[in-house]
């Protein structure tokens, strides 16, 4: 019998480790325009997203936004919009990415009060639908679909 990761392999679909935290969230390094950054990955976020401060780093053109953001205790957050981005996780990439950016404080917050790192933002549904992901929760495992 076939292991999960020789069959997705088969199928085009590129394994990429994840990091369980103390927080019990998974995180994943990926990448903004060329710049490296540690996200937790997120499926109930609905849209990708990273803090207002990561902005520069990551080299985004932003503008403002009409869309209220919620989410983990806090709601009704401005948020800002950056379109037309590159993402890469591990060797896989996509062009023409949209980010949400939004106050990630109460984020890492969070995660620094239980000894986790902070991190730069959120990889969400929209770019797990987009890779077609399966994640292997056991083996602590995101796999995405070539492109």
């Amino acid at each position: 019998m076939k292991t999960l990761q020789e069959f997705l392999v088969k199928q085009d679909y590129i394994k990429i480790k994840l990091t369980l935290t103390k927080t019990n969230h998974f995180e994943i390094k990926a990448s903004i325009n060329g710049t490296k950054g540690l996200f937790i990955l997120d499926t109930g976020a609905s849209s990708s997203c990273v803090g207002f401060e990561a902005a520069e780093n990551f080299k985004l053109k932003v503008k403002d936004s009409d869309i209220k953001a919620a989410g983990a205790g806090a709601t009704n957050m401005l948020t800002q919009i950056s379109k037309k981005n590159k993402l890469k996780i591990g060797t896989w990439k996509q062009e023409k990415i949209a980010l949400i950016l939004f106050d990630l404080t109460h984020v890492n917050t969070a995660l620094t009060n239980h000894k986790a790192k902070p991190v730069d933002g959120i990889i969400g549904a929209d770019i797990l639908k987009k890779g077609k992901a399966i994640i292997d929760y056991q083996k602590k495992y995101l796999y995405l679909k070539k492109t």
